[in-house]
């Protein structure tokens, strides 16, 4: 069965990454704070924090799993680690995925990055991405979450 998704990831840095993970046509994705739009996010961002935390929840709304991407720089970044806290209160499967290694579109990888403090606290998994492995990583997240279905 398909999770619908939220996507948590540092978006001026590892957009092109993410993508790649988020195109593997494994999950049905959203994601807040990683708009498709960067003009939408950079506007919301312009209204202040409170905007910004009001389109996260939204975005949270019908999810039941949120993949943290990991990045260089994703550990810190406020809105990750909000996102990662109201994923935990609404009882989201949460897993975190490293994404340093995949190539962006000039063919480079990246450096490795820390997990957000707050993904070692709640004990999640961290995987570093595979191809093919999404559907699978999320399922286990849900089931972590949901034991009884």
């Amino acid at each position: 069965m398909a999770r619908k998704v939220f996507f948590s990831f540092h978006y001026q840095r590892d957009l092109w990454r993410v993508n790649v993970v988020r195109n593997s046509g494994v999950v049905e994705g959203v994601s807040a704070a990683g708009f498709h739009d960067a003009s939408l996010w950079e506007e919301t961002k312009k209204k202040g924090s409170a905007a910004v935390r009001r389109l996260i929840d939204g975005g949270l709304l019908g999810t039941s799993v949120t993949v943290v991407l990991i990045g260089a720089q994703t550990y810190s970044r406020e809105y990750v680690t909000y996102e990662i806290q109201q994923s935990a209160a609404r009882g989201n499967g949460i897993l975190g995925i490293r994404i340093h290694d995949i190539k962006d579109q000039f063919g480079r990888t990246d450096s490795f990055g820390l997990a957000p403090s707050v993904l070692s606290n709640l004990s999640v998994p961290i995987y570093t991405y595979e191809y093919g492995k999404l559907g699978e990583w999320v399922e286990t997240a849900y089931k972590k979450a949901h034991p009884n279905g």
